[in-house]
């Protein structure tokens, strides 16, 4: 592997070693400094001239930083390593900030997704590498540099193949929005179990706030349900999504979501007696939990072997696409 340097700051530190280890690098040496008045400057120790460099930082919200402060540092932190020399700039998003905010949904409405991406764009960033972005063509159209997008998919399949092997599971979306991400996941348990796997939706209706609808489409009766979505906050969709799946039938509820932001009430949510088990990755530090009964169901996946090899193709120029195992995705789009 050659001419590649990772970094972290500090808030992504436990993650980016991870990625690091992965990959047989130790992460690039720098210094992070916070002024009284509430300024910030970090600075790289080596050299990086005409190098592959990775920045690893989840852009969420934690009880230290904000979500605009955790994004201004990372942006200055790119900038610095453009001027630097490096050939090229990556930042490593595990979580990607304001991709929820994709298009205007009232007049006037910003879109807060595509000044994100002039954002890192102004600072010099050659590449933006996520994983399980909210809107995936919202994404992949606002950005101009270029953007690699990871799918955990298939990481959350091992685990509950493991698991719950072929006990009569169905994929849920907890929303008609994300029925081709769950769809997605749904083919990756069906392509290996060589069993029909069904997907079921649960229609949501959002006005001032309020979350209304209650209609399940498909069949939960005596089966084990996977309620697929790409985040967790307050947790009050997957506690909706898992009441109507017990209240038809459904032998066993698990949440799976790829970014567990546990903000707001997800504590009580998340403690809903309808769920079994909540399963997330680690794209995001976890927050502390107060409810006992949350603990004993949250299990961790670990994404890093995911971005250590995505890292690695990408240095080295290897397939994404290979790597994400899209084979069911590219025989329907050739058909």
């Amino acid at each position: 592997m050659q001419g590649l340097k990772i970094f972290a700051l500090s808030e992504s530190r436990e993650l980016a070693e991870k990625i690091a280890a992965g990959l047989g690098v130790k992460l690039g040496e720098h210094i992070e400094r916070d002024f009284e008045d509430g300024e910030h400057k970090a600075r790289i120790l080596e050299n990086v001239r005409n190098q592959d460099v990775y920045v690893v930082q989840s852009l969420q919200a934690d009880p230290g930083r904000s979500v605009n402060d955790k994004l201004c540092r990372l942006l200055f932190f790119l900038g610095s390593i453009k001027d630097a020399g490096a050939a090229n700039v990556t930042a490593v998003t595990p979580y990607l900030c304001y991709m929820r905010k994709d298009r205007k949904t009232k007049p006037r409405d910003p879109v807060t997704t595509r000044y994100i991406a002039g954002l890192f764009e102004a600072v010099g960033t050659d590449r933006i590498l996520t994983v399980d972005v909210h809107n995936l063509q919202a994404y992949q159209n606002a950005f101009r540099c270029r953007d690699e997008h990871l799918e955990a998919k298939n990481v959350f399949a091992d685990y509950f193949l493991d698991e719950l092997g072929e006990k009569n599971l169905a994929v849920m979306s907890p929303d008609a929005g994300g029925v081709k991400r769950a769809d997605a996941f749904r083919e990756v348990l069906e392509e290996r179990l060589e069993t029909e796997v069904p997907l079921i939706f649960m229609e949501k209706k959002r006005s001032m706030g309020e979350v209304s609808g209650s209609a399940v489409v498909g069949e939960v009766e005596q089966k084990s349900v996977i309620i697929f979505d790409d985040m967790i906050a307050s947790g009050g969709t997957m506690m909706r999504a898992a009441k109507a799946c017990r209240e038809r039938g459904a032998a066993k509820v698990y949440a799976a979501a790829t970014h567990a932001a546990f903000i707001s009430d997800a504590n009580e949510a998340l403690a809903e007696e309808a769920l079994d088990q909540v399963v997330v990755s680690n794209t995001i530090t976890q927050t502390p939990l107060e409810a006992e009964a949350v603990v004993e169901k949250l299990k961790v996946l670990d994404v890093a072997p995911l971005f250590a090899e995505a890292i690695k193709r990408i240095n080295e120029g290897g397939s994404i696409v290979e790597l994400l195992g899209n084979r069911v995705v590219e025989r329907r789009n050739h058909k």
